[in-house]
This record gives structure tokens, sequence and C-alpha cells, in this order.
């Protein structure tokens, strides 16, 4: 049996400028600044008794040929690893894993190549990881998504990940010593959405946000210097500006309830806050000491709230026997 836990994933800043459309066009190309979620995807694979392959997650599949899987993802990390046969794989997730805006696909498909590969007696870096699952998600697949997800689960810890014009990736890693818990927590809307579909709005909006994507290239660019500096007040005020920048790619990213929600934070003492992921739903980060944290659980007693804490592994084999 093969256990990998793969993290998920929070942005600072940047979103939006690891779409294609974007960094290939722009002659600095894009950047995200972002951390590694010590809230993770767990996948396991096993050997079954007969050739038959077993999948179980949200769903349960048992087909003869994995090409008859429903699962797009594991069937293209199945021909892709070359694992096609005789498996029983599952899927687990610590959050929800449709619309959290924390990257769960990229860390389900990242986490399955990874137990895969294992799987397979081969052990691949999390640059082959990343790059796999870009070209299973973007290429074969064709969603409508940009790189920084599949980089930062790999990676793990705290990044500004550029995305050059011609398509490759750098990860520069900020700092392992960083600590957010305490200065920065993450609040569930309650709201899921389709991120593909956001994205593909977005994307084909390109050349008329250009101005807002490249003043969001900036932002990530002061986030990853603010960490660094460790200027958190600097840094929360940098997410309201951000925040503002994305909501005007597209109408889909906020709307009235979210919008509320983000006013009853303000009024709760947070400095700022912005919606992570493609937008239109999932979590909100946001910043504030105990105070203004104690504050917000008592405005918003049903929505789940949970620190931002760093995972400084990235996707790794819990478990191999």
């Amino acid at each position: 049996m093969i256990v990998s836990r793969t993290p998920l994933r929070v942005s600072f800043c940047g979103g939006g400028t690891d779409l294609e459309a974007y960094y290939s066009t722009s002659d600095d190309g894009g950047c995200v600044t972002s951390v590694a979620l010590n809230k993770y995807v767990y996948v396991t694979v096993n050997s079954r008794f007969d050739d038959s392959v077993r999948v179980s997650y949200s769903e349960m599949e048992i087909v003869d040929d994995f090409e008859n899987l429903n699962h797009q993802l594991v069937k293209e990390a199945m021909r892709m690893t070359g694992v096609t046969k005789g498996v029983e794989i599952t899927t687990i997730a610590d959050i929800p894993s449709k619309g959290s805006g924390l990257g769960s696909s990229s860390a389900v498909t990242v986490g399955l190549l990874h137990a895969l590969h294992c799987f397979a007696g081969r052990k691949p870096t999390s640059r082959q990881l990343a790059e796999e699952a870009c070209k299973i998600e973007i290429n074969i697949l064709g969603q409508t998504i940009g790189k920084q997800d599949q980089y930062a689960v790999a990676f793990g810890g705290c990044n500004h990940i550029i995305f050059n014009q011609d398509g490759t990736v750098i990860v520069e890693n900020i700092s392992d010593e960083i600590q957010l818990k305490g200065n920065f927590s993450l609040i569930y809307t309650g709201i899921t959405r389709l991120a593909n579909e956001i994205l593909k709005d977005q994307n084909s909006k390109t050349s008329q946000n250009r101005n807002n994507l490249d003043l969001l290239v900036v932002q990530a660019k002061k986030a990853k210097k603010m960490i660094v500096e460790e200027n958190f007040l600097g840094l929360a005020k940098l997410l309201d500006e951000t925040w503002a920048c994305k909501k005007e790619l597209s109408p889909s990213i906020s709307n009235d309830e979210i919008d509320l929600m983000f006013q009853k934070l303000f009024d709760c003492g947070t400095q700022g806050a912005k919606l992570l992921g493609a937008g239109g739903g999932g979590f909100i980060l946001f910043d504030g000491n105990n105070d203004v944290l104690e504050k917000v659980k008592s405005v918003f007693p049903q929505n789940k709230i949970i620190p931002l804490e760093i995972d400084n592994r990235g996707t790794c084999i819990l478990y191999s026997d």
C-alpha cells in the first residue's frame, strides 16, 4: 500500500497571472506569492486481487478497464504513470474538495501521480510532479486553469512562483521560518463554485484586463518583500488592494453575499481580506489578532474558521509497504 499526502495552498497575490493567455504575452511573465497550507489531500493506492480497478472518492467506481473510468484525473494519471490495472485508489481530503479556492483539484492530481509513481517503484521530484499535473489538467483535459496550484502543492512552503513567457516555471522559496498563524486566518463562505467557468470568463478578457493583471504581478512582488520583512500589517492592506483589483477581472468573482461577508469582517477589525482561488465562493483569507478572531467567530458562528499554518514539506509519501 502507498499513501501520499499533498497540501492545499493559499495565494496572497498574483492569481490569474499564471494563466497562459497572460504570462505568454507579457514581457515579464506572471508571478504568484503563496503558501502551502497544513490541510491535506490523501491518496492511497493498493493492489487488488484481480486486474480490475476500483476508485473511491465522493463516488465509487469499479471497472475492468481503466479507460472506462469517469474520473478523468484518475484515468489520465494512471495512463501517464503506466499503472493501469489491478489497483484500488482512494482519495480523502481534510477540506471539501470542490470549490474551496485552495487548489484541491491540483492537490489530488499531484498526490495521485506521486502515489502511482511510488507504487511503480519510482521516486519523482516535486518539479516532475508539478509539470505532469499541469500537462494532465491543462494540456490533456483542456481545463482553463493556471499553473500556480500544481507547483505550490508539489513544493510546499512559502514561495514566490514565476511563470516565464516560454512556459517555464521558477519556484523561489521565501522563508522556512515565517509564522503566519496568529496573523492570518481562513473563513469558509459556505458557497461553492466551478472555478473553470469563472476562469474561462477571465481568460477571454485578458486583453481588456491587462492593466489589472500587470498590477497583480506588482502586488505579488510586494507580497514577497513584505513576507521577508514580516510586515504583516502591510501584507494585510495589500490583500485589500489585490481583492479590489481581482474583482474587476470578472463579474462572477464576487456577489452580494460575499461582499456582505467582507463588510462584516472589516467591522470586526480586520485590515485586509481576499477571496481565495478563482472567486465566487470558497474560503476568504483575512488578517487579525486574537481579539479580531474572537469577534469574527461571534459574528460568524456557523462558518468554519481555520488558522493559516504553513506546510513546508509539499507532497510526500507517508507510507509505503
